[in-house]
């Protein structure tokens, strides 16, 4: 990445936030160091997202918010990306395991991302995968990555 991740956004220019998934398996007490960590050994800078919830809700800054991130090939430009703490069950299969604080953490950092960058669609990170067959929907056919292991479109729709 170099000094593309250097790169500093305007705000106004943000349309899109993305939202991940670690990975991780259920239960498992990850911070915001292992991400880094992870990224490091990937040839980032830092962090990749802006915002890490772990799993007991706490939000942590990753980038700052007018530093391009390093979360998803393609969309980085004028993006933000949240990662929530897991992803997968305790067999390491996806799962959408979010708790009540971390669901309630990501509602609040939506709400407050969109006040900051009203334009900006939330997308999961499955939900930006190429469109392999060519039907004009992106699906789980086409889904390169399972994360952020729920429905994002569905699950915004009630408060945005």
């Amino acid at each position: 990445m170099g000094f593309l991740a250097e790169i500093i956004m305007k705000i106004e220019d943000v349309d899109l936030v993305v939202i991940h998934c670690s990975a991780t398996r259920e239960g498992q007490d990850v911070r915001r160091e292992d991400i880094k960590g992870m990224h490091l050994k990937r040839g980032f800078n830092d962090v990749g997202y802006h915002i890490l919830i772990y799993l007991d809700g706490t939000v942590v800054k990753g980038r700052d918010l007018d530093v391009m991130g390093a979360h998803v090939e393609g969309f980085n430009r004028n993006s933000w990306g949240i990662c929530y703490i897991g992803g997968l069950d305790k067999d390491g299969k996806p799962k959408d395991t979010r708790t009540p604080a971390q669901n309630h953490s990501l509602k609040q950092v939506i709400e407050v991302l969109k006040v900051l960058a009203p334009k900006a669609e939330v997308k999961g990170h499955r939900d930006l995968s190429p469109d392999k067959n060519k039907d004009g929907v992106i699906d789980k056919v086409d889904w390169l990555k399972m994360c952020p292991c729920f429905d994002v479109e569905k699950w915004v729709k009630p408060f945005l």
